[in-house]
């Protein structure tokens, strides 16, 4: 007992009379209602809504990274308006970096308690419990690396361990790309169909055959990813997950990859659809439409609405207000403005498309114009729209540039993964910029998001530190690990 008052001797009078209840003191303080411990299944529905939305599609206006800027970047939508303030000149208020570094790190905490309370030492172990936080850790991490280069790793999310670490080193992208992969071969070791079920999967519903298939599905698209720099461990990680599918199950169609379905409900709903339905200030990029009408591609009646007359009319990127107000442009198609549409982390049709990049690259076996030509039918498949038959005649010979295309087509909505890809591969080669457009950044497409100013208050000696593995410079033109010579 601490004793800090001065009637120290009344008060141990009182410990002596009752110490005979003393053994029942901390049953009888326990507030039922408010626990000590939180189970896994409390922390992970947050968790995952955070990291999806922040990938998806957050709703905060000036907080919208995926649709103010990436979707931008990348020339699947275009802004008429404030459009030097939000994105499409490559410019960005100071406020997408911090609410994106905040928001995901707080999910990453969530999944690592979860980690810490499923493990066999918690209090609530569980092995699927284990396996579903380690994917969703991979899963937000890689984003977060791919979003601004080296960040907090390694020494992250250790301020409650019993030698905290407020103040995280910054790792090396190289360095968080093996830890991912090699956390990801373990959650697919954790994960078991046959082991105990879990709670508050508000991704899979317990599905744990889609949780390995997520995670190892994730882990090919990562090897590949860095293939161009680490490629005998890459090759080693493919040919280890396609040469072993009962082990290694990865996604096998368009119903088993991983997407988050909403309810129209307030806090459940489509980001997207909280955004694009109360306002319209975005048109889909003329670099889509003319892309997909070049091809005769009907999944341009998914991506855009048709204009008064009927047809389908593009807006260029980065015009000045002015100059973009004087043209009738095609608004998002209504089935990403529902507010059930599914927000997706990863398709089928990516996977397949990382397949026909790694045989076209000889990193796997097989043919990849049949990955490709698989790629794009269940891109179609996915949206409900038939590929029509001489389809693959119309995109010409198979090279790294068609392969990328089209894979930029299959992510319309997914514009963080389009723009990773771009910044990676240099693919689709994007149209010269239109006589009106007026871009910040030097002219340059952001190679990356800068860190956010927290960092350089209450972090600086790791802020310094990644700042030199990025070549000592923080700004949106420092290329990342993975980029292609």
């Amino acid at each position: 007992m601490k004793n800090t008052s001065i009637l120290y001797s009344v008060f141990l009078v009182v410990v002596i009379g009752f110490s005979g209840c003393t053994a029942e003191f901390e049953e009888i303080n326990t507030d039922p209602n408010n626990p000590v411990t939180i189970s896994p299944a409390l922390l992970l529905p947050n968790a995952i809504q955070i990291s999806v939305d922040r990938y998806w599609g957050h709703s905060t206006r000036y907080q919208r990274l995926n649709i103010d800027a990436a979707m931008c970047w990348v020339q699947h939508l275009s802004r008429n308006i404030y459009i030097n303030a939000e994105g499409d000149s490559y410019e960005i208020p100071l406020t997408v970096s911090s609410g994106t570094w905040n928001a995901n790190y707080d999910a990453l905490i969530n999944f690592e308690s979860v980690l810490k309370l499923a493990s066999p030492e918690g209090d609530f172990p569980n092995p699927n419990y284990v396996g579903v936080a380690l994917t969703m850790k991979a899963f937000t991490f890689s984003y977060m690396a791919d979003v601004f280069g080296p960040i907090p790793y390694s020494q992250a999310l250790k301020g409650t361990a019993e030698t905290p670490v407020n103040s995280p080193g910054y790792d090396a992208m190289e360095d968080i790309y093996a830890g991912l992969l090699n956390d990801l071969k373990l959650a697919n070791e954790q994960l078991s169909v046959e082991g105990p079920p879990i709670a508050g999967d508000i991704l899979f519903n317990g599905d744990i055959l889609r949780w390995k298939k997520f995670a190892n599905s994730l882990r090919l698209k990562l090897a590949n990813r860095q293939a161009a720099k680490k490629p005998v461990e890459s090759k080693a990680v493919m040919a280890e997950l396609l040469n072993d599918p009962v082990t290694y199950p990865v996604f096998t169609g368009n119903n088993d990859f991983a997407l988050l379905n909403h309810a129209d409900v307030i806090g459940s709903r489509n980001k997207m659809f909280d955004v694009f339905s109360t306002r319209s200030d975005w048109n889909v990029s003329k670099t889509l439409v003319d892309k997909l009408l070049e091809l005769g591609d009907d999944r341009i009646k998914v991506f855009a609405m048709p204009i008064p007359d009927g047809s389908y009319v593009g807006l260029p990127n980065g015009l000045t207000d002015a100059a973009a107000g004087t043209i009738t442009a095609s608004t998002i198609g209504s089935k990403f403005i529902s507010p059930t549409a599914p927000s997706i982390l990863m398709s089928y049709s990516e996977l397949l498309f990382v397949l026909a990049e790694a045989a076209y690259d000889g990193d796997i076996a097989g043919d990849a114009s049949t990955y490709l030509e698989n790629a794009i039918e269940a891109s179609f498949d996915q949206h409900g729209v038939q590929m029509p038959p001489d389809y693959m005649s119309r995109i010409g010979s198979i090279d790294k540039e068609t392969i990328l295309t089209q894979k930029w087509i299959a992510l319309f909505g997914q514009g963080i993964e389009a723009w990773t890809e771009y910044r990676r591969t240099g693919y689709p080669v994007m149209p010269a910029a239109h006589p009106n457009s007026n871009f910040s950044n030097n002219g340059i497409l952001p190679t990356r998001i800068e860190y956010p100013t927290s960092e350089y208050s209450l972090n600086r000696t790791g802020l310094d530190q990644g700042i030199q593995l990025l070549g000592g410079e923080d700004n949106m033109t420092v290329e990342l690990w993975w980029v292609e010579d």
